[in-house]
């Protein structure tokens, strides 16, 4: 069967671009979406700060006026009601999503196909045999999570499990989102905890861990019960749902296709915010931009590289984090301590001013970043 587009993955990234194009009407090119799951499930969940760029907001359920950072016994607490921290569960975004491709006459998502063979190109169309037959389209916007190497001398994992639990007593404070709980970490890690209340009796707790090397959820499971059991405080809970992910945090994603017809997008091809994980919005803005030139007869687009300060700045960043993990803790502090929360909140976003670059780097301790700011700036300009 041949198409005008291919899209491999029905996650979150192959979603978000399939429901741009739906929005296109008669310009929306012929799609389809290969999906490996046969369904969907409230699997994840995806935060971001409520400013004013912020997209999908009438999918949030949940929204957060305060923020907190603890560590060491120190707790730094912030009103954020300007811009709450905001969640997404994957279920409504999922839905909304598939109701939108179903509307479409152009586009049609095959759930519970597996791509058997890459895609290759043979004339001008890409062919993709699948468990549902060959597929076949001028071009393909693939993705897929890419894999790399257990270990890289650049960059940091964020690797975390999540539990969301239900208590048998109202013990949460369901306007404070406790966005890093610090605990002591194994060599080369950074351990830190995120509690975001649901209600006054339930709530998604998670352990996450910054290292090189990526971690399953069983590395986790001694850490994240012992957290909970604390917070709790002997009242009995049940377990809902749990989750689990891996986000590349600086890691450079592989050199993308020579041909423009095929391009990859999505968490491991630099959707995601290098310091800090973000990546819902980001996803976003990149599906509006490659729909919009889809629409116009032009090949997808890949997601823009950060501007070079930025760039600059996360490298930095990530390379203090990873050669002295132990000042983690005291780093955030700071941030959340001396910086306004809308500066915070804007660098967050990708919409910081260059005064507020200067803010944020005013705030943290001059000696380790000076020390990297050379090896992280040369890095940081390779392609």
């Amino acid at each position: 069967m041949s198409y005008d587009l291919i899209i491999l993955g029905g996650g979150c990234a192959g979603l978000s671009l399939a429901r741009r194009l739906s929005e296109l009407g008669e310009d929306c090119p012929q799609t389809v979406i290969l999906e490996s799951r046969s369904s969907y499930t409230d699997d994840r969940t995806w935060c971001f700060w409520g400013e004013d760029a912020a997209q999908l907001t009438h999918l949030v359920r949940h929204r957060w006026s305060w923020a907190s950072v603890a560590a060491e016994g120190k707790t730094v607490k912030v009103d954020c009601s300007a811009f709450p921290y905001s969640m997404i569960p994957s279920l409504a975004f999922y839905d909304e999503s598939l109701e939108m491709i179903s509307q479409a006459p152009q586009l049609l998502l095959e759930a519970g196909v597996s791509v058997l063979s890459e895609p290759l190109k043979v004339g001008d169309n890409w062919q993709v045999e699948t468990s549902a037959g060959m597929r076949s389209a001028r071009m393909v916007v693939d993705t897929r999570p890419l894999q790399t190497p257990q270990r890289q001398a650049a960059g940091l994992r964020q690797s975390f499990v999540g539990h969301e639990i239900e208590c048998a007593e109202p013990i949460f404070q369901p306007e404070v989102a406790e966005l890093m709980h610090f605990e002591p970490a194994g060599e080369g890690e950074i351990l830190f905890f995120y509690l975001l209340p649901l209600a006054e009796n339930s709530a998604l707790i998670e352990a996450t861990i910054f290292s090189a090397e990526p971690l399953g959820p069983d590395r986790f499971e001694k850490e994240i019960q012992e957290f909970i059991t604390r917070r709790v405080q002997g009242a009995n809970y049940t377990i809902r749902r749990s989750e689990h992910g891996i986000l590349p945090m600086g890691i450079p994603p592989p050199q993308g296709n020579p041909d423009a017809s095929y391009v990859s997008a999505g968490l491991t091809t630099g959707a995601a915010r290098p310091s800090s994980g973000y990546t819902f919005q980001r996803i976003q803005r990149w599906a509006a931009d490659c729909a919009k030139a889809l629409g116009a007869g032009l090949p997808p687009l890949a997601h823009a590289r950060d501007p070079m300060l930025l760039r600059g700045m996360d490298a930095i960043f990530l390379r203090v984090l990873r050669l002295q993990p132990e000042i983690a803790p005291e780093l955030f502090l700071a941030l959340f301590k001396k910086v306004e929360i809308a500066i915070l909140v804007r660098f967050m976003s990708d919409r910081g001013t260059l005064s507020d670059y200067a803010t944020i780097a005013s705030a943290l301790p001059s000696g380790p970043f000076l020390r990297q700011t050379l090896p992280a700036l040369i890095a940081s300009r390779m392609p």
